[in-house]
């Protein structure tokens, strides 16, 4: 009786820290969120020089990161290659840790300050994915 007690015991708790570390695991693998600005810039000289260094800033000093810039405007802009139909004169895809840090740093004063400028020489299409 002793030995079914011992074991039943052993099994219970066993069973309780697999699902802690199973919840824990799960709570670490939550995916990035990706933002996809597709943007039709009017003047990409003035673009590039007055907007585009300060929009960067204010994201890499709000956790987020660049996977991607292409097209005009300078500022580390690599070449956009059309595969089928038109392609925007400039793309930046942005990884995020989670739509509220994305959402932090959208409507935060920093970058609502540069967006100012920008909007000025450029409009913008924005939207949200979920990684995988």
């Amino acid at each position: 009786m002793k030995t079914y007690l011992t074991v039943s015991v052993a099994m219970l708790t066993g069973m309780a820290i697999g699902g802690f570390a199973v919840q824990g695991l799960n709570a670490q693998g939550k995916p990035p969120v990706f933002l996809v600005s597709e943007i039709d810039v009017s003047n990409p000289e003035a673009y590039g020089k007055e907007f585009a260094p300060k929009a960067q800033e204010t994201i890499k000093s709000s956790g987020g990161k660049f996977v991607v810039i292409g097209g005009a405007a300078g500022a580390g802009a690599k070449p956009i290659t059309a595969i089928e139909g038109t392609p925007p004169k400039r793309v930046a895809i942005q990884q995020w840790e989670s739509m509220e840090a994305l959402d932090k740093w959208y409507k935060g004063a920093a970058y609502q300050e540069a967006l100012k400028i920008g909007t000025k020489y450029a409009t913008f299409r924005r939207y949200a994915v979920e990684g995988q």
